[in-house]
């Protein structure tokens, strides 16, 4: 299975988010679930506008550096604009796993913040209980557990 985060801190969020989903299936990339919508504050910067994150789970076979190609141009169509790392934006998409293999080249999979992220494992869990993470092999749990009380207790369900 592949795991895709789609996250939008600008604009009309959950309609980002939702467009970007259209997107990836008309690029023949086909959702088989989603999680639900988790508001987070903006990381590094809180003051900026709060991000709606959700994950994904795709049976896709386009190879990884195809499908981040296919990320990038969808970001573009939906307004992303090219601003300072972490910078607010309409819309983001990032190959959180794929296939459980372990890729650094061009691309870093599974992404290397994502154990760090409440808006990414809080979302993965509801979709996928049992995931491990590829190159640690920690349960998805033991990741959650693993987080600041803080970044437990600060993601909201809407």
């Amino acid at each position: 299975m592949v795991y895709i985060g789609i996250g939008s801190n600008l604009g009309n969020r959950i309609n980002n988010i939702e467009k970007a989903k259209y997107f990836l299936k008309l690029n023949g990339i086909n959702i088989i679930k989603s999680s639900g919508h988790y508001e987070t504050l903006s990381w590094p910067d809180p003051s900026k506008p709060k991000f709606i994150n959700i994950v994904v789970q795709s049976n896709t076979k386009i190879p990884p550096n195809k499908f981040l190609d296919i990320s990038k141009k969808i970001e573009n169509t939906l307004g992303r604009s090219k601003g300072p790392k972490n910078s607010p934006r309409k819309c983001d998409i990032d190959i959180i796993s794929y296939r459980k293999k372990i890729i650094s080249n061009s691309i870093t999979i599974p992404h290397k913040r994502m154990s760090k992220r409440n808006f990414v494992l809080i979302p993965l869990f509801e979709i996928a209980p049992d995931w491990k993470h590829p190159k640690t092999n920690k349960s998805i749990k033991n990741l959650i557990f693993s987080l600041s009380i803080k970044d437990i207790t600060s993601i909201k369900h809407i």
